[in-house]
């Protein structure tokens, strides 16, 4: 259930204002399909975040415990740093013959390859030990902050400081850090 949690917490604070999460005001606005948008969210984040999980879980097999430890520290208080940096707003080219369910998946799964996302999910499998937790709890994360861009649109982001919450998940990403290394 920890893993989940906090795999659920990181994950959605670090979505807000991400990359993705713009990619889904986009792609609604295009095809003005909720549903199809939010089916293909969820394919993509589950082969993109589960293949991470399972690296992450792999990888902590071949780590002494402490040398994989200082790995995690880093690795989430070098994610806290790259919160701050904020995202480019990359352009989705214009391909409506795939229509949006196809269209959503193949450029979610593609935008979250070495994302900070992504690369979390593998810290945090690494950590848990736990692929499919993980994976649930990222997914869960995704689908709901990417749902929030699909559902509400510019009535969430007008009224949120994007720059405040990439700070709150930059201290939750630094104190994450500095938690595994002291625990």
């Amino acid at each position: 259930m920890q893993a989940i949690l906090n795999s659920f917490v990181l994950v959605f604070i670090s979505e807000m204002g991400d990359k993705t999460q713009l990619l889904a005001l986009v792609l609604t606005a295009r095809f003005k399909k909720p549903w199809p948008i939010m089916a293909g969210i969820l394919v993509a984040t589950i082969l993109n975040h589960a293949l991470a999980s399972y690296a992450g879980s792999y990888f902590m097999n071949y780590f002494r415990p402490e040398t994989l430890k200082w790995i995690l520290c880093l690795s989430f208080i070098g994610f806290g740093l790259w919160m701050l940096i904020p995202d480019k707003d990359e352009e989705v080219r214009e391909n409506n013959k795939w229509g949006p369910f196809l269209t959503t998946t193949v450029a979610f799964f593609f935008a979250e390859m070495g994302d900070k996302t992504q690369l979390a999910t593998v810290a945090l499998a690494a950590q848990f030990a736990a692929p499919l937790a993980v994976t649930f709890g990222t997914t869960l994360a995704m689908l709901c902050a990417d749902g929030l861009a699909v559902f509400l649109g510019h009535k969430f982001t007008d009224k949120i400081s994007m720059k405040w919450v990439h700070r709150f998940a930059s201290l939750l990403f630094i104190g994450f850090g500095i938690y595994i290394k002291l625990s």
